[in-house]
């Protein structure tokens, strides 16, 4: 099987991509209407016994609701981020399937798909840190560790972008010779 044009691989991870594309759409969807419902649902404020970490604790409803609310917002703007790369990612792929990988346009693409990892990367090691916010639980000296594969990706990325600028300059070069 080919790698580009019509009928290729790339071909069918582009419809892949597509497929994840809606999805995500989707989820965004409930968990916005989840972190609104949750806002807005009246209910009685009074304390429930919740465990968190091992640990029985009382939280007031209203707690619980906001709590529900910002983790409900924190998932949808999380995949707010990797709709934003999947959408790139099927830009790439549509390109790939026209059988122009060098496409111009693709430099740019990685490179905002290289800034959204990052957003993923940052927002992985910011909630927690939002978490213990709105839901104070027992003292924990987590420590948190650099994912190291995930930044690694980073650098791939950025690095492809100038593979691809590489690329786009040579066909350049080759369209101007005679």
């Amino acid at each position: 099987m080919r790698a580009l044009g019509p009928g290729s691989v790339s071909s069918l991870l582009k419809i892949a991509l597509d497929v994840v594309y809606v999805v995500l759409w989707i989820l965004i969807g409930i968990l916005l209407v989840l972190a609104l419902g949750a806002l807005v649902v009246p209910i009685p404020d009074r304390s429930i016994a919740v465990e968190i970490n091992g640990v029985e604790r009382e939280l007031r409803a209203t707690q619980i609701k906001l709590a529900i609310s910002a983790f409900s917002a924190c998932g949808a703007g999380y995949m707010a981020v990797l709709l934003f790369v999947v959408d790139r990612l099927r830009r790439i792929f549509a390109t790939l399937t026209a059988g122009d990988p060098f496409h111009p346009g693709n430099i740019k693409r990685l490179q905002l798909i290289g800034l959204g990892l990052i957003g993923v990367e940052a927002g992985r090691v910011l909630l927690p840190v939002v978490a213990r916010l709105l839901v104070p639980g027992p003292d924990q000296d987590e420590l948190r560790f650099v994912n190291l594969t995930a930044w690694f990706s980073v650098l791939v990325v950025f690095v492809l972008a100038e593979v691809f600028r590489e690329g786009a300059r040579l066909r350049r070069d080759a369209e101007l010779t005679i």
